[in-house]
């Protein structure tokens, strides 16, 4: 289905109920599945944290994770570590096109017996689960985070834990904190200095209720949403200032924007303010390489430039989003460029009206440009696509009165 997407006069108020973080969802869930006893509340409504359930549950000898690529990660490491479990680990064909070689390898280092199915280095994969005794391993810091999550993650349950030297320049730091500050909360006893990061085994883990705070990756469709309009008073449920995500560092950007937000007893305030603009956003989102096309798509609408860096794991998403994005942005009027790390977006006004988008089997595609009607009406393609993160997206949009037309 597509949706013809426009927005009356420019003003966006209401209060929004955002579903929990996927991020921190999937990681307990794990940990749910490995520590008996753990509850979870406010956990993410997102097909990908729906599929991780269903795949912990299965009794299958094959689990399909379709496009989840978090649960395709860590659940590589959670059926490697489950003595005579045997399992084919497959998904969709875009991700039998992602790569999962430096996780599969690491795992091999600690014991693990897995071997692929088709292509080396690829999904699907076959997994024989023994117990694994754990230990020191090496991989690069410039990797998916995802990677280092899923080591850390059965780190508890392994004989001598786990012992991770990454090298190089670490990418999505604040996913690795994340998961590290999970653990802890179950008691685990973690170290993180410099390039190395141990997690001990813990064979009697604090079962306590865990409150999954909502998604900072779908408030940041609102913080451009607000950053578009000309008037805005948006509440978002339910946020902390203390934050593991990383996705958090959007009140800083989205301050440059004109957005001011604050946080009081756990509901997220987005109100438009009036401000000079900069030419050109600077911003480095190594850490925070989700929230890139939201901000390429609102500097666009605002007609400022930006530059962002850190994009590099970008080309292996659910599509390569920076194609994605030079593609649509170009479309519509940019004047854009675009590497294997960097996007360059420069200033100018030049809306091209009634173009339709193409969502490329990417959630983050649809999402990103929704906003972008405040200022020109628009076209977004397989509009189902939300469901993978934000099932409930447009509904919500309907709530601070963008039209929407299905067609």
């Amino acid at each position: 289905m597509n949706f013809e997407l426009s927005h009356p006069n420019a003003e966006c108020n209401g209060k929004i109920c955002i579903t929990g973080s996927k991020s921190e969802s999937n990681r307990l869930l794990l940990l749910q599945a490995i520590f008996s006893g753990l509850t979870i509340e406010n956990i993410s409504k997102s097909d990908d944290s729906l599929v991780m359930q269903s795949a912990l549950k299965s009794d299958s000898e094959v689990v399909n994770i379709h496009h989840a690529g978090t649960a395709m990660r860590f659940l590589a490491a959670y059926f490697a570590h489950l003595d005579g479990r045997e399992v084919l680990l497959t998904g969709s064909r875009r991700m039998q096109q992602r790569p999962i070689k430096i996780l599969v390898e690491a795992l091999q280092a600690i014991g693990a017996s897995i071997s692929y199915e088709k292509e080396d280095g690829f999904p699907p994969i076959r997994i024989h689960g023994k117990k694994l005794k754990g230990g020191k391993v090496s991989l690069p810091a410039n990797t998916s985070s995802q990677y280092i999550s899923a080591l850390l993650l059965i780190g508890p349950v392994l004989e001598n834990g786990i012992q991770l030297e990454l090298k190089g320049k670490i990418t999505s730091l604040p996913y690795i904190n994340m998961t590290l500050a999970l653990l802890k909360n179950l008691g685990v006893k973690t170290k993180f200095k410099d390039q190395n990061i141990r997690v001990k085994p813990q064979q009697n883990p604090i079962i306590i209720n865990q409150v999954v705070e909502s998604d900072w990756s779908s408030a940041s469709y609102f913080f451009s949403v607000v950053a578009l309009s000309d008037q805005s008073e948006i509440y978002l449920t339910s946020y902390k200032n203390d934050s593991l995500q990383g996705d958090r560092v959007l009140r800083d950007i989205y301050s440059q924007l004109g957005v001011v937000s604050s946080i009081e007893e756990e509901t997220l305030k987005l109100k438009k303010e009036a401000i000079d603009l900069p030419r050109v956003l600077h911003c480095d989102l190594t850490n925070t390489p989700d929230i890139a096309q939201t901000i390429a798509v609102s500097c666009y609408g605002l007609g400022i430039g930006c530059k962002l860096t850190g994009l590099h794991t970008l080309k292996i998403k659910e599509t390569d989003r920076l194609e994605a994005l030079y593609n649509e942005l170009t479309k519509l009027g940019a004047n854009i460029k675009v590497t294997n790390n960097s996007l360059e977006l420069t200033a100018g006004i030049n809306f091209v009206y009634n173009c339709s988008i193409p969502t490329y089997n990417d959630h983050r595609m649809a999402m990103a440009f929704a906003p972008l009607a405040i200022k020109v009406p628009l076209i977004i393609e397989d509009v189902e696509v939300v469901s993978k993160s934000y099932p409930t997206f447009w509904k919500d949009l309907e709530q601070i009165n963008f039209k929407i037309n299905r067609i």
